[in-house]
This record gives structure tokens, C-alpha cells and sequence, in this order.
């Protein structure tokens, strides 16, 4: 493999990410880096957009064995009540966020579509580009909270090897793989104008898991050639429950995945959270990753006032919002609040 002509090409194909992902190239981390900052550059300039993930309910009735929100763990719950989503929204706006992601746990009777139009509704009174991570939906319950307001939906698939997936998801209606499989193609086909994929790092061997998201990815785009995709890297990090992954991805491995994606999806957002560490943010600004939280609570609430609600995982870069803007800044780039706001069914 000649991975200089591979790199100067301006497309590639499943075969150029089998390549990309091959431990040979992992040992040439620093050509890759350099090719996937310049296409960074050429296709998003110096901007690095923040967000705010805002929680709205921890309730769930999956026993996912690695979630802190699992129906098993004995947390304590709660759901956000109109007056206290808005309160939430006012704090973040407040903080310079115009852009927010609303999350839930999968509890249909706590958090319904209604609930979260409504949700969606009270949060685009304050933010630009409101985005929900939430249970899976059917294309008309999407098409409805493109209608209240919202542009893009996450929703990781957590495995795509199927015997582990019906391991570590036992039961409840998460244990449908196809159903949650199919989702992020129905909110494509229905209007939302952004659409994030990811899987859990540790839960399987990264390199099969890259194959699958990306045959993913590429649904998604026959379904709307218009929506944009954004990958998230969420390594598993320490909740209640304390489940030890089994194929724990090293930061080596994670930087030859997210050059590697850089590299075969050139338009797409690449998403690092503030699960990973400050230095390692760091380390990735300007050489592929486009959006980052920060000053993230993962507890409903949590912003306005401290919530006592469990949280879904231990986050690992603490900096508030102003903190990650001045580290952005120092790198030579440049940090955005607003991102595009209106979804696909919205535009002239």
C-alpha cells in the first residue's frame, strides 16, 4: 500500500479505509495527523464550534450493562419540568452557548415526542441549533421535532457486532439492534438536517466497529444526500455499575480513527466530549476534530443549580465555557457558539 498516494487523493473508498485502519498505517500517525488537519483546514477554515449537552431526564427502562442510567442502578432520578428546562436554557445562554444538546434516558413515559417537542420548543427560544440524543423514533415522531424546531439527532449504535450487542443490552426495548440500527435513517429521510453516529470505544474491537459505521454512514447518505454527518468517539468512562470494558482503545488508536474518518467523510463534524481529558482535546485541536463540549453536567439540571440526580458517566475535562474558548484560541483557531440552525425542510 502506498499510503502517500493514498493521502493525496481528493476521494477514497471502503478499500482506502481498510488501509487507513490497518495497523501499518497506525504506526505513521504523523502523516496521517497532517493530512486529515489540512483537509480540516481546507473544509472548515480555523473554527472549532462548542456546545452544551443539557440533560432532561435520567429515567430508563434498559438495563444497558455499562450505563450509569441502567433501570438497574439505583440512582436517583428525574425529569426536567418545563420551568426548569427554561431555567437551564437561560444558564447556557447566559454561559455564550448558542448551540445545545438535549438528552435523555429511554423512558417514553418520562420523556414522550410530546414532551420533547415541547423541550424543543422552550430551548430554540434561547439557542440557534438545539439537537436531541434521545430513544430511537420512527421517521413521522422525528419529522415532528424537526417541526418544534430541531436540526440534528445522535444516536449511537453502542456495538454493531450483533451477539455482544444482545449481551450487553438484555433487555428492554434497546435490545432491538435493526430498530435502533435504522433510526438515524428515518430522522435523515424526515429533515433533520444533521446526523451523528458512534459507537461505544471498549465495547469491541474498534477496527470491526470503524467497518460498520462507516456502512452506516453511507445508509445515511442514500437516504438524505443533504444531511450532515458528525461523528462522535465516546471511550466508555466510569459509572455507577462499574463495568470494565473489554477491548479498551488506547489514544493512539483513537487519533488513527478520527484521521482516519477526517479523511473519508471530508464534510463531516468530528465530535470529541468532555469525557476525554483536557490534554488530549488539546492535542486534537486543529487536526480534525470540529466540535467540542464543555463545562458539561451529565445529571438532569445541573447548570442553574447543583442537582442531586445521578449522573450517566464521569466526565473528564472539567473547563467551564470560557476556559475551552481561550484553549481554542491559544491554538490559533478560532472558537464558535452558533452553528447552522434550521433544518433541511426549513430551507428555501
Amino acid at each position: 500500500m502506498d499510503l502517500n498516494s493514498l493521502l493525496a487523493r481528493e476521494t477514497r473508498t471502503a478499500s482506502d479505509l481498510e488501509n487507513l485502519i490497518s495497523p501499518e498505517t497506525g504506526s505513521r500517525l504523523e502523516a496521517l495527523a497532517k493530512a486529515s488537519a489540512d483537509l480540516t483546514r481546507r473544509r472548515f477554515g480555523r473554527t472549532v464550534t462548542l456546545y452544551a449537552p443539557l440533560y432532561l431526564s435520567n429515567y430508563c427502562v434498559n438495563p444497558c450493562a455499562y450505563c450509569g442510567f441502567s433501570v438497574r442502578q439505583k440512582i436517583a432520578r428525574a425529569t426536567l419540568t418545563p420551568a426548569e428546562i427554561s431555567s437551564e436554557a437561560r444558564t447556557l445562554r447566559a454561559r455564550g452557548f448558542s448551540h445545545v444538546l438535549l438528552l435523555t434516558g429511554e423512558d417514553r413515559r418520562q420523556a414522550s415526542v410530546a414532551y420533547l417537542e415541547a423541550a424543543v420548543g422552550l430551548c430554540r427560544e434561547h439557542f440557534a441549533h438545539v439537537s436531541i440524543e434521545v430513544y430511537p423514533m420512527t421517521r413521522a415522531e422525528y419529522a415532528r421535532l424537526v417541526a418544534a424546531g430541531a436540526s440534528a439527532v445522535t444516536l449511537y449504535q453502542e456495538t454493531y457486532d450483533r451477539e455482544l450487542y444482545a449481551r450487553v443490552h438484555p433487555g428492554g426495548p434497546k435490545a432491538d439492534y435493526d430498530a435502533r440500527y435504522d433510526a438515524p435513517i428515518k430522522a435523515a429521510a424526515a429533515g433533520m438536517r444533521g446526523v451523528g453516529l458512534g459507537f461505544l470505544l471498549g465495547l469491541a474491537p474498534w477496527r470491526e466497529e470503524i467497518r460498520a459505521l462507516y456502512r452506516q454512514a453511507v445508509e445515511v447518505q442514500k437516504a438524505s444526500w443533504q444531511t450532515r454527518l458528525a461523528f462522535s468517539f465516546p471511550r466508555l468512562r466510569p459509572a455507577a455499575g462499574g463495568y470494565e470494558p473489554g477491548h479498551p482503545v488506547s489514544d493512539a488508536e483513537l487519533a488513527q480513527m478520527i484521521f482516519s474518518l477526517r479523511l473519508m467523510f471530508p464534510d463531516a463534524e468530528l465530535v470529541l466530549s468532555t469525557r476525554e481529558s483536557s490534554r488530549l482535546r488539546d492535542g486534537f485541536l486543529g487536526l480534525g476534530v470540529t466540535r467540542m463540549s464543555a463545562g458539561s453536567v451529565t445529571t438532569p439540571g445541573g447548570y442553574h443549580e447543583k442537582s442531586a440526580a445521578g449522573e450517566q458517566f464521569a466526565i473528564h475535562d472539567a473547563r467551564g465555557p470560557a476556559e475551552m474558548a481561550a484553549a481554542i484560541t491559544a491554538r490559533g483557531l478560532d472558537p464558535v457558539w452558533k452553528d447552522w440552525s434550521e433544518a433541511m425542510t426549513e430551507v428555501p
